[in-house]
């Protein structure tokens, strides 16, 4: 009697292993993801605070399984701003990554990216100090990098 319910708990066990789903498991936090945004960003429009759209521009697989998609809307906060200015200063601005929806579920991220103007420096220095820099801008098709802050269950 005793044998056969060994036996018959271990084919109970062997058969729960079939039924479990093919595509279960976890991506670890710290995961990276290359955004652009979906917008033109220009430190003339921001403003500290405001929030900006980019989308990821590739699957993020794991395990063969793609996680996060293609297209995944991604928010983030502009935390810093100069505006362009008088000798020849840049614009300058940076965008901390907030979430990444997958699914309709928010996630957490993380990752600052930091967009500078060009300068004029050296038209201020040789010509006058009503030279300016430029504002800085990103736009569609420019990357940055976010990581994921927890892990996501798929």
């Amino acid at each position: 009697m005793h044998r056969t319910i060994v036996t018959a708990a271990a084919l109970m066990a062997a058969a729960a292993g079939f039924i479990q789903p093919a595509c279960a498991g976890t991506m670890p936090a710290k995961t990276l993801l290359t955004v652009t945004p979906t917008s033109e960003i220009t430190s003339k429009k921001v403003e500290v605070g405001d929030v900006v759209s980019f989308v990821t521009i590739g699957d993020v697989v794991e395990h063969d399984a793609t996680v996060i998609p293609r297209g995944s809307p991604v928010k983030g906060v502009i935390t810093f701003k100069t505006g362009k200015a008088i000798g020849g200063k840049s614009g300058k601005f940076e965008v901390a990554f907030r979430t990444v929806q997958v699914n309709g579920k928010d996630y957490p991220l993380s990752g600052v990216y930091r967009q500078e103007g060009k300068g004029n420096t050296v038209a201020a220095v040789f010509g006058s100090m009503l030279v300016s820099g430029r504002s800085a801008t990103m736009s569609p098709g420019m990357e940055a990098r976010a990581f994921t802050e927890a892990p996501i269950s798929y």
